[in-house]
């Protein structure tokens, strides 16, 4: 998809991701983010966001010409660095005190993403949060709508939500690891 369009879903340009984003920095703002990790970072348009408040931040997509076309949307932001990988096989070493679970739980089978929170969490940091947000729609490539991947991450042992909303188009929930 990306190699016949840059951005398939219109995420530089389309309200509904402009809002999304707004959000997402919102549910993020009052602290400054040590590591940082997004996978499924698609072109960097959150990436980039994300980069002003974090240190650092580690991006993954699964699509080599996404992470392209993300590498220069983020060319001069020296903290930002991606790589090719899917999860849970491919999540960076160490540990990290944000993790963004943005718009990639509908594509697993429950039991898979039951699998990934388990190690997502497990790399949260004391204190550390893990942000997702996910389209409330339907769609004939989702496995899981956006509150069935919300549930099984809020069943992740080790985390307590600590904010949750929910506009038109998304759900947007925040924990915090225990």
């Amino acid at each position: 998809m990306y190699s016949e369009n840059a951005d398939p879903w219109q995420f530089a340009n389309s309200p509904y991701e402009l809002e999304r984003y707004r959000a997402t920095l919102r549910a993020l703002s009052g602290r400054r983010y040590r590591r940082a990790f997004e996978p499924g970072c698609s072109i960097g348009v959150l990436t980039s966001s994300l980069a002003v408040i974090c240190d650092k931040v580690e991006a993954t997509d699964i699509s080599s010409v996404a992470l392209d076309h993300a590498r220069q949307r983020c060319t001069n932001l020296a903290n930002v660095s991606f790589s090719l990988g899917e999860l849970p096989e491919d999540i960076p070493e160490g540990s990290f005190d944000l993790i963004v679970f943005s718009e990639i739980g509908y594509y697993f089978q429950p039991f898979a993403l039951r699998g990934v929170s388990q190690q997502i969490v497990k790399r949260l940091e004391s204190n550390g949060v893990l942000l997702a947000v996910h389209w409330l729609g339907h769609s004939s490539d989702h496995i899981l709508s956006g509150d069935q991947v919300h549930e099984i991450l809020n069943e992740a042992s080790g985390l307590t939500i600590d904010y949750s909303e929910r506009k038109p188009g998304f759900r947007l929930d925040r924990w915090k690891r225990t």
